[in-house]
């Protein structure tokens, strides 16, 4: 399916599959009355009717989809996503297709098997038509050359009311992932069992049923069943609050998984967790340097407070043995790192990096991120800083800011101790990480302070508005973090408060309510 999507065109895959699908249809109808061969003939009577109309609304949309990459070099938006998205399905429907018409008169065709995955890919293929229409409305009302939209509320909140109506377990059961490589698939079809399961195991305890035989037993069954895994995603994704999602990616700090991933990375020489004291000081300005501005500890909603970093080197540089270091470490226990002496340290390094994690503003802390910080350690040859924010809905903003400000600020004077010269210094961080990367460096640039010399985001949270895109429509079937889901996690980090209704409509317009809150 994979080669049939980059070797056809969009017009020659949908015409060779309206073919294949009337072949089929006529063959299964000829079959007589049996229920399996009138599923079978409707199934591929569907196929037909959804690739007839898709095909020229994907058209429309790769017909100009150029006029939002980025530049010539770059294709790339997400349009074109959308469209390869819908030309992956159609293409696994083909290869299906050629698969039921070779080997349909054998006595060893799965029949309920081929018959179950043609129903879950026509149900996908489905929702796929209603977004690539709602993508040709983006296209009537967005300016030229935008890809969000920006505008009428009520077209908004239109958008919002068919979004949280479309079927969205279909991409979460068996055709998870069917737009990505093969090799990731196993991965995504893991993360989607143990989410499921541990979504059984945590409403459970919600309740104070607690883990039993039965809620394990029950878990078993989503391994098994694709349908029944796919339904109870889009109930965890639709329903769950945001605590939920708090405690399902901390997982990873859980101290078994913790060390096992710290076994399987680089063995460095520091990884001191630190703890710095909630104290002014003054930093010089970068337009003047006889001139300095007062940098505050953070304040917000806590008051003062310390804030906790984790230094990473690879060697043990000059500075990172100090006394005044040293008196900055907090211990963790049994898990925590002592240096062992060393005849000779290595000279600072030129470079630092500052890294600001990602978890949806909720979530995780510099040690569930650490086995790759040790590999970046050892391949940059820099020490590396990871500040362990306050996380929503606790701490919602502006503290992680505060506190990710102030480390910065503080590494920047401080970086000696650090073991590096601060030549050069980079802020890196992933989704909100990112968001909080560029956040900080624009109040750098606000207290007239050093900015960063260089900043690598990957996937940054930057967009926080309720604004519609082809990007958002895609996020329907994203496996890792759809709409509802990061509407949560941003409502949180904005403050804002949420009910819980008891009634699955109640939810889904209170899941509208917080995408349209303005947390921008």
């Amino acid at each position: 399916a994979s080669r049939l999507t980059h070797s056809m065109d969009l017009r020659t895959m949908t015409q060779s599959l309206v073919t294949l699908a009337e072949d089929n249809m006529a063959y299964f109808s000829s079959q007589g009355p049996g229920e399996t061969a009138r599923r079978l003939s409707g199934v591929f009577a569907g196929i037909r009717e959804q690739a007839l109309g898709l095909e020229p609304a994907l058209g429309r949309l790769l017909s100009v989809a150029h006029l939002f990459d980025l530049d010539a070099e770059t294709p790339a938006n997400g349009y074109r996503s959308l469209v390869h998205t819908a030309r992956c399905c159609l293409a696994h429907l083909l290869h299906k297709s050629r698969y039921v018409a070779s080997n349909r008169r054998s006595i060893f065709f799965r029949t309920s098997h081929n018959l179950a995955e043609l129903e879950a890919y026509l149900v996908a293929l489905t929702q796929l038509r209603a977004l690539a229409y709602y993508a040709q409305g983006l296209l009537a009302t967005n300016q030229p050359g935008g890809l969000f939209f920006e505008g009428d509320d009520g077209l908004i909140a239109e958008f919002l009311r068919e979004y949280v109506t479309l079927h969205k377990g279909c991409f979460y059961g068996r055709c998870l992932g069917f737009q990505f490589t093969p090799a990731i698939r196993p991965f995504l079809q893991t993360i989607s069992i143990g989410l499921v399961s541990f979504g059984e195991h945590y409403k459970r305890n919600e309740t104070g049923l607690g883990v039993t035989a039965s809620s394990l037993f029950t878990s078993g069954r989503f391994a098994i069943d694709p349908e029944l895994r796919g339904a109870e995603f889009e109930r965890i994704i639709q329903n769950l609050d945001v605590h939920f999602w708090k405690s399902f990616w901390n997982i990873t700090e859980i101290e078994v998984l913790s060390s096992l991933a710290n076994m399987t990375s680089a063995t460095v020489r520091v990884s001191r967790l630190l703890s710095l004291p909630p104290e002014a000081f003054e930093m010089p300005l970068t337009a003047d340097p006889k001139f300095t501005v007062t940098i505050s500890p953070p304040l917000a909603h806590s008051g003062p407070g310390p804030v906790l970093v984790r230094l990473i080197s690879y060697d043990l540089r000059e500075g990172q043995d100090s006394e005044e270091l040293s008196n900055l470490v907090k211990s963790e226990g049994p898990r925590s790192l002592e240096l062992r002496p060393r005849p000779q340290q290595a000279p600072r390094a030129q470079s630092l990096v500052v890294h600001i994690h990602g978890g949806g503003f909720v979530a995780q802390t510099s040690k569930s991120h650490e086995p790759y910080l040790k590999s970046w350690a050892q391949e940059l040859g820099v020490p590396i800083l990871s500040i362990d924010y306050s996380l929503a809905p606790e701490a919602p903003f502006p503290r992680a800011l505060e506190e990710c400000f102030y480390a910065y600020c503080w590494a920047v004077k401080h970086c000696a101790l650090l073991g590096s010269t601060g030549e050069r210094i980079c802020l890196a961080g992933d989704s909100a990480g990112g968001n909080l990367c560029f956040t900080v460096s624009l109040r750098a640039a606000a207290y007239g302070v050093r900015v960063p010399d260089g900043i690598m985001a990957a996937y940054p949270a930057t967009m926080l508005q309720s604004t519609a895109s082809p990007s958002r429509l895609l996020s329907i079937m994203d496996p890792l973090l759809p709409l509802s889901v990061l509407t949560k996690c941003v409502s949180a980090y904005a403050g804002g408060e949420t009910e819980d209704p008891s009634n699955s409509d109640q939810k889904a317009l209170g899941m509208m309510g917080l995408v349209r809150r303005d947390t921008a």
